[in-house]
């Protein structure tokens, strides 16, 4: 193993263990723990260390090195520091014990993204000691509360200083896996993602007594209508050209690829779609999609509830907005909507970075290299990253990195928020020397 790799192991590990546990309260993450951890790894190499901490225990840590010309582009490294809740039940092994088991780093955290996290601060680090002087600026990132929405983290950064996070060009999570389509090996970049239009539905009713329920006005019963009536829409599917693309490199017939990419067959085909994590991602990338995820009603056995509440997830397309999901519900309850609620939790806008840049073509170079013969494909992401934080500021930013070919998209995906998360010392390798080669390709 080599010395930048071995490094990156032993960052990744500590992380793990530091278990900065994200629950989406403001008291949880505790990230300050892996922000000491990446301060004290980074002091020393010549670099200069800023630390935000805007919200006790959630600090976030800045390194850059400064480029010779001012007026050459600026590259941020991104990789956030907090991880999702487990149930260890699930889990073969310890969820926070980092181990080295047959040549795979495990626990919480492993590829999302601490892996990413410790690589690119092992190669800022490496480039500093060696004495690098880019043209253009480089920054590292290792930020806090990417998993609950970036208010203690990115958001508070880009939104109250922009000065030591700002950059051109940003790479964060996710990307690097491979795809064997039918035009050759292609290796994914994420482009960009949905919004969300997060909605609490609060569905009203009249109080009366559990004895007696005939003719009842109640919430409960009402609130069962309102989630068949949600998870029930059927919105029209939008295609864009990146979700085209994607299609195109599935391992697909060419009537399946086809009616992937038709809006007026693409759900009926995620429907027959035998691999389900595909079907899933295919729907979620050409619809609207509506999840009611939580409920809350009801004060006593024995009491007729007069109100439920529903949280709702709703993620919508590039070109949709949070009007669009409005009406997208209220259409769906029809006479029901004279007796609900609709309050917003969270927008966020749906963002998407061009393809035709000096960063994607670095990408190209940086690809034939480690991979011949491969080439890149975008995609949007259903799910949020820190990134759009950036792009609503003005950067291009992608979500990349390199995996060996052991780690199949069905595996990567799955790893994600699932049960024995772990990562290979091959993709460990390959993504540190990734980020090596591009910061020098690209920033000179």
């Amino acid at each position: 193993m080599d010395t930048a790799t071995a490094e990156t192991v032993e960052l990744l590990q500590a992380m793990i263990r530091n278990a900065c546990v994200n629950d989406g309260t403001a008291e949880s993450g505790q990230e300050i723990r892996s922000a000491d951890v990446l301060e004290t790894y980074l002091e020393g190499a010549g670099l200069d260390v800023e630390t935000f901490e805007p919200t006790p225990g959630r600090r976030s840590v800045v390194s850059r090195i400064e480029g010779r010309d001012r007026d050459a582009p600026t590259l941020l490294l991104m990789g956030h520091t907090d991880v999702v809740p487990v149930s260890p039940s699930g889990w073969s092994r310890d969820p926070f014990g980092g181990e080295l088991v047959d040549g795979e780093i495990w626990g919480r955290g492993a590829i999302d993204m601490l892996n990413l996290t410790s690589s690119m601060a092992v190669a800022t680090k490496h480039l500093a000691r060696s004495g690098w002087r880019p043209r253009g600026t480089l920054v590292y990132l290792g930020v806090a509360d990417e998993e609950a929405g970036g208010e203690h983290g990115a958001d508070w950064l880009v939104q109250n200083e922009f000065d030591a996070v700002g950059a051109d060009y940003v790479v964060t999570e996710s990307g690097g896996w491979a795809v064997d389509s039918p035009r050759g090996r292609r290796l994914v970049v994420t482009v960009g993602e949905k919004g969300a239009a997060w909605r609490r539905l609060r569905v009203h009713g009249t109080p009366g007594h559990g004895s007696m329920p005939f003719g009842a006005d109640n919430a409960v019963v009402k609130a069962a209508e309102v989630v068949r009536r949600i998870t029930g829409l059927r919105p029209a599917a939008e295609i864009n050209d990146v979700w085209r693309a994607y299609a195109d490199a599935l391992d697909f017939d060419d009537a399946t690829r086809a009616a992937l990419v038709d809006p007026d067959r693409v759900w009926d085909t995620c429907e027959r779609l035998r691999n389900r994590r595909v079907a899933k991602f295919a729907h979620a990338c050409t619809h609207m999609t509506f999840s009611p995820d939580i409920v809350h009603g009801g004060v006593k056995t024995n009491v007729i509830p007069d109100e439920v509440v529903l949280d709702v997830d709703v993620r919508i397309l590039p070109g949709q907005t949070a009007d669009d999901a409005d009406r997208a519900i209220v259409d769906a309850l029809g006479p029901l909507a004279r007796d609900v609620t609709v309050d917003r939790l969270h927008d966020r806008p749906s963002t998407q970075s061009p393809m035709a840049t000096p960063l994607w073509a670095a990408f190209e170079r940086l690809v034939a290299a480690a991979a011949p013969g491969a080439t890149l494909l975008p995609r949007i992401t259903a799910g949020g990253t820190d990134a759009g934080f950036f792009r609503d500021a003005g950067s291009v930013a992608y979500g990349f990195g390199l995996l060996s070919p052991a780690v199949t998209y069905d595996e990567f995906s799955s790893r994600f928020h699932g049960d024995d998360e772990r990562i290979d010392l091959e993709s460990l390798r390959l993504t540190t020397q990734c980020w090596l080669d591009l910061c020098r390709d690209f920033l000179g």
